[in-house]
């Protein structure tokens, strides 16, 4: 059913929000939220066109959806650029997309293109996105981003998935930065750092959850309900922070 209605009040009424890898899992689960809390949503994707037209019709007028691959830097600011000129302004970035890509060490082909890959995805295209949002949050008077990292920052991968736990703990170290670089000019910064999330992944069978203190995955608006918290900017003082959301898997 399409929502083509006016904003409603909520924590982020007229607020824009750009959402990465918008399409399934949390980062459709945190449109969806953002939407319902009043806000208009640039909702990236790259692959799935049909999930991303389902969502369009949900968020309806307040929804502007945009495609690009943030592995390239063009595409990524072409992004940026595109959901800047849909309402002017954004408020609220949303560092999502993500994939649990591969980096085994016995293959150096394969070591090579996970490195390349993981780095681009989960590290570069977001700091590219976050230096362009840092850059128009400082023009009107701060703004707002938000982060999707791992446990596997705090802990490390699987010996298969080395270069994604690296990355996921670079993307950590980024937004510390920014929120001590530009905290002075408004600019806030958070991430939060899930542990299994019940999404297309772990429907293949490659979760453990056996560990888990909550006896299942965490639903994906789980987390995104505390994105859409923090974007509100209602914790100003907690900017730099992490928020573990892991169903107490793993606890520091």
């Amino acid at each position: 059913m399409s929502t083509n209605t006016p904003a409603q009040a909520g924590l982020l009424a007229g607020k824009t929000v750009l959402v990465t890898g918008a399409s399934r899992g949390i980062g459709r689960a945190t449109a969806l939220a953002a939407h319902r809390e009043g806000a208009h949503v640039v909702a990236h994707w790259m692959r799935d066109r049909q999930a991303a037209d389902e969502l369009h019709e949900l968020l309806g007028d307040r929804g502007h959806p945009v495609r690009a691959d943030l592995r390239r830097p063009e595409e990524t600011d072409a992004l940026w650029h595109q959901a800047l000129a849909w309402r002017g302004h954004i408020d609220v970035l949303v560092n999502n997309a993500g994939a649990w890509l591969s980096s085994p060490l016995a293959d150096r082909v394969a070591w090579d293109r996970g490195w390349a890959e993981n780095l681009a995805l989960h590290l570069t295209g977001p700091a590219d996105l976050s230096r362009n949002a840092v850059l128009h949050f400082r023009e009107h008077g701060g703004g707002i981003i938000v982060s999707v990292s791992s446990r596997s920052a705090h802990r490390g991968d699987d010996a298969d998935h080395l270069a994604y736990g690296a990355a996921k703990a670079g993307l950590l170290a980024l937004t510390k930065g920014i929120a001590r670089g530009y905290g002075a000019e408004g600019v806030l910064a958070y991430a939060v750092t899930p542990g299994w999330v019940a999404t297309d992944l772990t429907a293949s069978g490659a979760a453990d959850t056996s560990g888990v203190p909550l006896g299942e995955m965490t639903p994906p608006q789980d987390v995104a309900e505390m994105i859409t918290f923090l974007a509100s900017g209602r914790s100003r003082h907690a900017t730099g922070a992490t928020i573990d959301i892991t169903g107490a898997d793993y606890v520091r």
